[in-house]
């Protein structure tokens, strides 16, 4: 696979950012460090012939600091890089508002810290400011191509299904994929080098990120924690459990891994449908951000993982399903509406590992297998749901890493992990003109 650099990849948000900018007074790009937020901001910023403002260059801020006015007053629209170093701009900017009116396209920032997770002075633009959030780079991105599975499924599930009847993608190409994952920095290194970035960016995220938004009295226990995260990616949350042998009590393992959350590291994956069934579950799964953070605290290899060690097959599954619920996850913050995300799971552990519903109550459900195959036991879960929504339930997939794509059933489909970054709305105006 090759790799553009982080620079020459067009990013799906960059679309989203220039239509908001067209409504929205403030706009704040929240995601994890070194995604690209910055790379995002400048161009914006260079297509309005406006400066961007990079206050986590340390004389940067020691100059804005004292002149927050200014720095807020000097361009329209105002970019502001790593805003959460600076809290004062909010202020500033709430202030600007307050004098020229909520106009659309005021400013732009970036933060590495969830939003909701700064101080109550950042709430100061409540109402006008609208968040999104950048994820790790897709694998479409990182091919250059548009990802539309899931608008496709959305709009017409059996055209879908019939637009890539098979795939050539090999189990080792997954497992490549996986491991390297998709941040922009670290994915154009060969293994070695990816690993060293890795190791940084944990040290980093722990000894300046986490210090900066926390007292941090134990930074080796919020270490292991997050170690011991990662290998339960993909799994549902049970913190006892996890953090049982730290040392530590429930509030605090509670405090810390919401810690990690707010600096992106980890991702709840709420429960959802609770009121389907009387015996749905109300607990969240967790994932990792990223894949490739994932198998690197995990210690864990291409060469390993292409095995069939029963380990190594657990390993890989669960690595699997963070990497395709990643793809999910962000193929969903690209459309024009908001929906709701989850799992779906209830105490018989019958269980749908990625569930979108839309605005008007109509669902997509997701299974994420590492077999070659697809059992008709593997669809037990979305049977379930399917009955239980009648006709809300659109479509339910389960992914694999075998070769073809097919309906199973009404409304059940098994599809190739990489029809997730295969376009579907090109491939099929392409066989009607054929």
């Amino acid at each position: 696979m090759t790799v553009p650099t982080a620079a020459m990849v067009p990013r799906r948000v960059s679309q989203l950012l220039d239509s908001y900018a067209a409504d929205e007074p403030v706009i704040a790009l929240h995601g994890p460090r070194s995604v690209g937020k910055s790379t995002v901001l400048r161009v914006f910023a260079d297509s309005r012939g406006v400066p961007v403002v990079d206050l986590d260059d340390p004389a940067v801020r020691d100059a804005v600091l004292p002149n927050v006015s200014t720095a807020v007053d000097a361009t329209t629209p105002v970019c502001i890089d790593e805003y959460q170093h600076a809290l004062e701009v909010l202020d500033a900017l709430k202030a600007r508002l307050n004098r020229e009116g909520s106009l659309p396209g005021t400013a732009v920032l970036t933060g590495s810290t969830r939003h909701d997770a700064l101080p109550r002075t950042a709430q100061a633009l409540t109402g006008r400011l609208h968040v999104m959030t950048i994820w790790p780079l897709s694998q479409g991105e990182l091919g250059g191509v548009r990802e539309d599975l899931v608008e496709a499924l959305r709009a017409e599930p059996d055209g879908t299904v019939a637009a890539h009847p098979t795939s050539a993608t090999t189990r080792a190409e997954y497992v490549e994929r996986v491991v390297a994952g998709g941040f922009p920095l670290a994915i154009r290194r060969a293994a070695a080098a990816r690993n060293r970035w890795f190791d940084n960016y944990i040290d980093q995220s722990i000894e300046r990120d986490a210090a900066e938004l926390a007292r941090l009295r134990q930074r080796q226990v919020l270490r292991d924690l997050l170690g011991r995260l990662a290998a339960r990616t993909a799994q549902v949350m049970n913190l006892a459990e996890t953090t049982s042998d730290l040392g530590i009590d429930r509030k605090t393992a509670e405090q810390y891994t919401r810690l990690l959350e707010d600096l992106f590291l980890v991702v709840r994956l709420p429960a959802w449908g609770k009121t389907l069934r009387a015996r749905a579950t109300a607990r969240p799964k967790l994932h990792m951000v990223d894949s490739g953070l994932a198998a690197r605290l995990m210690r864990v290899s291409p060469a390993k993982l292409a095995t069939l060690d029963a380990t190594a097959l657990t390993e890989f599954g669960c690595l699997l399903e963070t990497f395709v619920i990643g793809e999910l996850r962000k193929q969903a913050s690209w459309l024009d509406e908001a929906v709701a995300v989850g799992h779906w799971r209830t105490h018989d552990h019958d269980e749908v590992d990625f569930v979108i519903e839309f605005d008007d109550g109509r669902v997509l459900a997701f299974e994420v297998k590492a077999n070659e195959r697809v059992a008709g036991s593997d669809f037990k879960a979305m049977r379930k749901l399917r009955e239980a929504l009648g006709s809300r339930f659109v479509a339910g997939v389960a992914f694999s890493t075998g070769r073809r794509s097919y309906t199973y059933e009404d409304r059940l489909h098994v599809l190739p992990v990489d029809r997730l970054w295969r376009p579907v709305t090109s491939h099929l105006s392409d066989l009607a003109r054929g």
